[in-house]
């Protein structure tokens, strides 16, 4: 049996405050005087929403984000992840913080490090909650491309999908115009017109999740028919709430239907599920070949923002594996 975490793998959705080590969380609290209050399990996206503010909100100095970022890139080493796209809420920290520019500096030094110790190759795309001002959607198209240089790819639109994604498709436009990519969540919480919105005037090039599309059979079909990827999180769609188990998760029908299914992590520390085990699960829950998973892999490699010299290599690993 081949063995999945010598498997070249692309995790394209993954939140960095959301891979936080527990112990990592709990140390840089207490150096803070911060108490954790006392765990509760997460069922439903409001108490994942609750869990997560809490952990963003112990990340306070440089040396926070930078460890956070480092260690990251240890765990995805470990998971045999060659290549990661890192959602970073990077203009909400550096509001909170008083610094715009000291979080997102402190993640892309901390990336780098990660690189050079660990071999993990990575890209940032910074979110936008759907619920927070337009203005702060702006700001972090501006640190997005003030930072293009140093590795950050793509922004987009994050949140509870009941709030409208209109409102900021003119920052998405720009940030198309400027040279970014643009991916949205869509199709997690929200129904079919969220996907909508998010591939034409939301301007986006993969749908975060993506699921529900299944629900109208017209968008499945141009969904398909564009070529738009779906970042997959089966773990976090069963602790969400949003899918009853992983054996009811829709991904083997996501695949019957013809669509670009990608897999990966979304909020690993909250699932206790990295990539391997996400690919595992191919396996071991859906009945997947390893030939169908090595299409999974390469749809990830493909789906990417990678150089394109990094995808071949990817790639051509995918190929060896496989073989």
């Amino acid at each position: 049996m081949r063995d999945l975490v010598s498997l070249p793998k692309a995790n394209l959705h993954v939140h960095l405050e959301d891979a936080m080590r527990p112990r990592t969380l709990a140390e840089i609290a207490a150096s803070h005087g911060m108490r954790l209050p006392a765990s509760t399990p997460i069922t439903d996206p409001s108490s994942f929403f609750a869990a997560h503010d809490t952990a963003r909100s112990c990340l306070q100095t440089f040396a926070d984000f930078h460890r956070v970022a480092v260690e990251y890139c240890a765990d995805e080493a470990a998971q045999g992840t060659s290549y990661a796209e890192v959602s970073f809420t990077a203009a909400a920290h550096g509001e909170r913080l008083g610094d715009m520019a000291m979080p997102l500096r402190a993640v892309l030094e901390g990336l780098a490090q990660g690189r050079a110790e660990h071999g993990v190759q990575t890209r940032l795309l910074l979110d936008h909650s759907r619920r927070r001002p337009l203005e702060r959607a702006w700001a972090t198209l501006g640190l997005a491309e003030s930072h293009a240089a140093e590795g950050v790819v793509a922004v987009g639109l994050s949140g509870p999908e009941a709030y409208p994604g209109d409102p900021f498709a003119a920052v998405f436009s720009a940030a198309r115009a400027a040279g970014l990519h643009v991916v949205h969540h869509a199709g997690e919480a929200g129904g079919p017109a969220s996907i909508r919105q998010a591939i034409t005037t939301g301007c986006a090039e993969r749908l975060g999740h993506g699921i529900r599309v299944l629900d109208d059979e017209e968008l499945t079909s141009q969904v398909s028919s564009l070529g738009v990827p779906l970042e997959v999180c089966p773990h976090s769609n069963v602790l969400l709430g949003l899918v009853p188990s992983l054996a009811e998760h829709p991904l083997p029908r996501l695949l019957a239907a013809g669509l670009a299914v990608t897999v990966n992590t979304d909020i690993p520390a909250m699932t206790g599920a990295g990539l391997a085990e996400e690919y595992r699960q191919l396996r071991e829950t859906f009945g997947l070949s390893d030939t169908i998973i090595a299409d999974v892999a390469r749809a990830g490699v493909r789906a990417s923002f990678a150089p394109a010299d990094l995808q071949a290599g990817l790639l051509a690993g995918i190929d060896d594996w496989i073989a």
